[in-house]
């Protein structure tokens, strides 16, 4: 027979996941009214509903477990940020869970709904596009969350992140004192405000250069990246490009642009300089050290641990935003 779970009490109850997890786990402070509150315990007994992992917290009401959300557990910037989150985490006795959203706004909201009901003491997440309401869901029940590498506008949720405009647009000013006959920008087709950040700091460095420069913007979806990124470099850049720029603003459009290059024989940089943001072990194939902008993983993750500890012990309604600043690594790449 199957063992009742939080989610036949939230069905029951016509609440969230999350509003059940918060008032099995006899919380403090959050929105949820007395008849409510009632209604889910006695549901919960009829139901013969009794987690182990209720009755080992009740006297501290806490499980010592947090939930990581990120949007691709295999690109090496998520990879190393959750290593790092892992060990700071473990210093203060928690160990994390760790969930990859796929930038699917349902996969993002179901991921916290499993989260609370594996009663996770708080949650390190990176937004995707169109999960406004499942944090602000969060926030009305004053769930401890915190969000690291991106944020949504209009979401007061406390978080970690760098100053993606400002190291763009001093990178892209980088490449327009080199004077190259032609910059291309390679971006997303995106609302993810960390993402735009990064492309309007490059377009305002266009904007602000004294000098007329010739700049293009090859702009992707989230899927097929690599076949997009071929096809529209080879109309953008062609085989035989003179004294050209790539700037690409992941180290997943980085790769899918240096298998372009590698596949049609273009020198790097006697042909064409190339700049990333974000590292990546898959560079080192490249012939050339590729010039890459660095973000400081250790010291976010260590902000963001800090961050939702404070939450953990002593919630309050803030959007405080910790910005980082990020730096550039330059490499034979760039001439």
């Amino acid at each position: 027979m199957k063992r009742p779970s939080i989610k036949d009490i939230a069905s029951l109850a016509g609440v969230s996941v999350a509003t059940v997890s918060y008032v099995l786990n006899r919380k403090e402070g959050q929105r949820i009214g007395e008849e409510t509150r009632k209604k889910i315990f006695e549901i919960a007994e009829t139901i013969n509903y009794t987690p182990n992992k209720i009755a080992k917290s009740l006297k501290t009401n806490r499980t010592k477990l947090l939930g990581l959300i990120v949007a691709d557990i295999s690109n090496e910037f998520y990879s190393h940020m959750a290593r790092n989150l892992e060990d700071k985490a473990l210093k203060l006795g928690y160990t994390l869970i760790i969930g990859s959203s796929d930038e699917n706004a349902e996969k993002f909201k179901k991921l916290t709904e499993l989260f609370s009901e594996q009663q996770v003491d708080g949650m390190i997440v990176a937004p995707v596009a169109g999960s406004e309401q499942t944090l602000e869901n969060l926030i009305n029940i004053k769930y401890p969350i915190v969000t690291i590498d991106r944020y949504l506008k209009g979401v007061a949720i406390p978080g970690i992140t760098i100053d993606n405009q400002e190291i763009a647009e001093s990178t892209a000013g980088l490449l327009i004192g080199k004077n190259f006959n032609k910059i291309i920008y390679v971006g997303y087709e995106t609302e993810l405000s960390h993402l735009l950040d990064r492309q309007h700091g490059f377009e305002k460095a266009v904007r602000a250069s004294e000098n007329p420069v010739e700049a293009h913007y090859l702009l992707v979806g989230l899927e097929n990246i690599a076949q997009e990124v071929h096809l529209k470099l080879g109309k953008m850049l062609g085989k035989t490009p003179e004294n050209t720029a790539l700037y690409f603003s992941s180290n997943k459009l980085a790769v899918a642009g240096l298998s372009y290059i590698v596949k049609n024989n273009i020198k790097v940089p006697e042909q064409v300089s190339v700049v990333a943001f974000d590292e990546t072990d898959a560079y080192d194939l490249f012939p050339t050290e590729i010039t890459y902008i660095q973000q400081p993983i250790e010291e976010m993750a260590e902000e963001a641990i800090k961050l939702l500890d404070g939450q953990i012990s002593n919630y309050t309604v803030t959007g405080k935003k910790v910005t980082l600043s990020a730096k550039l690594i330059s490499n034979a790449s760039l001439k």
